[in-house]
């Protein structure tokens, strides 16, 4: 399965996803910082599984109607930071889908996700990763699954790699750097953490209007 996952930077880069889904042949697109009440229902062949509803700037997740078939779909609330908080940005920071992929007859987890801003601790973030792999467990036992999104995570990802090893999950960096913005933060922000796959690459995919470059996420079920 081909799987994007593209920061919009608000909803700025939205213009670039047709044509995105088509050069790259994506079967799952995860959106981060999209505009929800303008996507459309349909976009380059996939269809809209689900945007989150309690913010502007939100979550969206599409997906291939002839590969899979919808079987459930959740948006999570995870530990807020202090800029949540006060400017109350994001209340919903996971979205996923429970898919059914018709040729291989089984079940698969996908799920875009949004970490708390850089002025939170990576801690809390730590803490916001593995509060959704576990929440996202429960969508059913044993299934695999793939988070993807922007973890604002740019150092100590060493750390982060054990962390997540622990909690029984692969982390899986991109083959360059993701985000360009500030000079002192440029690094890998946009990732994916599995179970039960073998990802066999994560492609950093060139630039457009976001600070954030798109990834492209190829996966093949663990036997």
């Amino acid at each position: 399965m081909r799987v994007i996952s593209y920061n919009l930077r608000k909803h700025a880069a939205a213009h670039e996803l047709e044509e995105l889904v088509d050069r790259w042949e994506a079967d799952v697109l995860c959106l981060q910082e999209a505009d929800t009440a303008h996507l459309p229902s349909h976009l380059a062949g996939l269809t809209l599984a689900r945007a989150t509803a309690k913010n502007r700037l939100g979550l969206a997740l599409y997906y291939r109607e002839n590969m899979f078939q919808l079987r459930d779909v959740v948006s999570l609330s995870l530990k807020k930071s202090l800029h949540d908080i006060l400017l109350r940005p994001a209340h919903e920071r996971v979205l996923a889908a429970r898919l059914r992929d018709i040729d291989a007859g089984r079940d698969v987890v996908i799920a875009s996700f949004h970490a708390a801003p850089l002025t939170a601790l990576n801690s809390l973030r730590r803490h916001q990763i593995r509060t959704a792999l576990t929440e996202l467990s429960k969508l059913g036992d044993g299934l695999p699954v793939l988070m993807v999104g922007d973890y604002n995570y740019p150092v100590f990802k060493e750390r982060l790699g054990e962390h997540i090893r622990g909690h029984g999950h692969d982390l899986t960096l991109s083959d360059a750097r993701t985000y360009t913005r500030y000079r002192f933060f440029k690094g890998h922000y946009d990732f994916a953490t599995s179970i039960g796959l073998d990802v066999g690459k994560v492609t950093t995919l060139p630039q457009g209007a976001s600070d954030h470059l798109p990834i492209l996420v190829t996966a093949t079920y663990r036997r």
